[in-house]
């Protein structure tokens, strides 16, 4: 009876997996569609961004000219961060269904014995600076020490030994 208790089990677990699979598809054919503006100076200056945040339209208004260059620039820089950051939270709401179905479901270490949960092994993935280039917070993230990796060989440590070591080696 345990075998076939197993085999619904199973087989309700990969109807699921295809349900949200549809799902995530359907979510990543609508998020495509998203769209956010923002503006900046007093309306001067409106940006518009896609999903991915990247900028699809800029417009100024009649009256830009009594802006200066910089002006103008900062003003586009901030409507631009402002929309993707709004296009961003779009996305957000647009996934949260997902994520909530997502965390109803046993994770793979409760099914399986011995598996370890693998979301918490997951890197965590930092937003990225919204600082100019050369600004002192991005020069500050420069001097920060490279990882380091301990079991790295160089190239003629590994090297030595390896002269016939080619596809016409005996060893393949």
């Amino acid at each position: 009876m345990t075998g076939q208790n197993g085999e619904v089990a199973k087989a309700a677990i990969l109807e699921e997996f295809t349900s949200q699979m549809r799902d995530i598809a359907e979510a990543s054919r609508k998020r495509t569609q998203l769209v956010a503006s923002a503006t900046a100076a007093g309306g001067r200056v409106q940006v518009t961004v896609n999903a991915d945040g990247v900028v699809i339209a800029t417009r100024f208004s009649s009256d830009i000219d009594e802006l200066t260059f910089d002006e103008i620039a900062k003003a586009v820089t901030t409507a631009a961060q402002n929309a993707a950051t709004e296009v961003s939270k779009q996305g957000r709401e647009l996934l949260q269904p997902l994520r909530d179905r997502r965390a109803r479901m046993p994770r793979l270490s409760e099914l399986i014995e011995g598996m370890p949960d693998l979301e918490t092994k997951a890197p965590l993935v930092e937003p990225a600076s919204l600082a100019p280039p050369k600004s002192r917070e991005r020069l500050s993230q420069l001097r920060e020490p490279a990882p380091e990796y301990g079991n790295a060989v160089g190239y003629e440590a590994w090297s030595e030994g390896q002269e016939n070591r080619g596809a016409t080696d005996s060893g393949w």
